[in-house]
């Protein structure tokens, strides 16, 4: 049964809203779409004595998913663009069918990415899938690898709409329901603290005399606010009472609802206008 125009439009400009979201902050984990392309395990006759340069440590798992962070955030940056050029044009594009193209996209991006990403840090993909299992069974003594994992984790889940993050409450601590109007002034107050909370890392970079139009200090700005947006987000939705999984599952429970979507949208446009004049350079 194909969807009538405005409801689709609505849930289609809904789930942009929340994309747009993501690129200026987060089925499959991030581990579990590394180890399905190599899951051949090597046997302990094969291994000899291994040279300690030659080990994977906890820093280099780090900087290996921070860097796949950076890399996928933008390509949501760009697919999220992609989808409002595209419903500017008038065409509908239900719910479903857009979740599963971004889905899609992203698994493919990160399938040419991570290939690269590996290839500049001297790993493969078993080496760097052991390695991340065996510091993620010690999360209390590598609580940094944890971090940098289950942030890309939450990007996917902002993309796929499939809760995957072991820490996450996506559908078993959603709390009660929102009403339409608590989902509106949560989400509001939600945008508004992730725009504060990039605007104290601005205001830091430019006390430090940091040229934000530099490429360099670009990426490091969007690392930073990218360490701090979930914790803002879920903080200043915990003030409310409102877990992210009840906060997630109001916006699919409305997603279908055209003053959400439009409300959504106008919440994205007015951050993005904040960020600019902040001189906060584009993904």
């Amino acid at each position: 049964k194909t969807p009538e125009m405005s409801s689709s439009t609505s849930r289609s400009t809904t789930t942009v809203a929340i994309l747009g979201c993501v690129s200026v902050i987060a089925a499959l984990t991030a581990l579990r779409m590394i180890s399905t392309k190599s899951s051949k395990s090597k046997d302990l006759d094969e291994i000899e004595e291994i040279d300690e340069k030659d080990t994977i440590k906890a820093e280099d798992v780090v900087k290996i998913f921070d860097s796949l962070f950076m890399n996928m955030q933008a390509v949501v940056a760009q697919l999220s663009g992609q989808i409002q050029q595209i419903q500017a044009s008038g065409q509908m594009i239900p719910e479903a069918q857009l979740r599963q193209l971004l889905k899609s996209e992203f698994e493919r991006a990160l399938e040419m990415k991570q290939e690269k990403i590996f290839e500049e840090h001297g790993v493969d993909e078993d080496c760097i899938r052991e390695a991340t299992q065996e510091f993620l069974s010690k999360p209390d003594e590598f609580p940094k690898v944890k971090k940098s994992v289950e942030r890309f984790q939450k990007l996917y889940e902002n993309v796929s709409g499939e809760s995957v993050t072991g820490t996450s409450d996506g559908g078993k601590d959603a709390g009660p329901e929102l009403t339409k109007e608590a989902l509106l002034n949560a989400a509001e107050i939600y945008f508004d603290a992730l725009t504060a909370a990039m605007g104290n890392i601005v205001t830091k970079f430019k006390d430090e005399g940091k040229n934000l139009s530099d490429p360099s200090v670009a990426q490091q700005l969007h690392m930073q606010f990218a360490s701090v947006a979930n914790d803002a987000g879920e903080e200043a939705l915990k003030n409310l009472d409102i877990t992210i999984g009840g906060f997630r599952g109001a916006i699919e429970k409305y997603s279908s609802n055209p003053e959400v979507g439009r409300m959504l949208s106008a919440l994205q446009m007015k951050q993005h206008k904040e960020l600019m004049d902040m001189g906060v350079p584009p993904m």
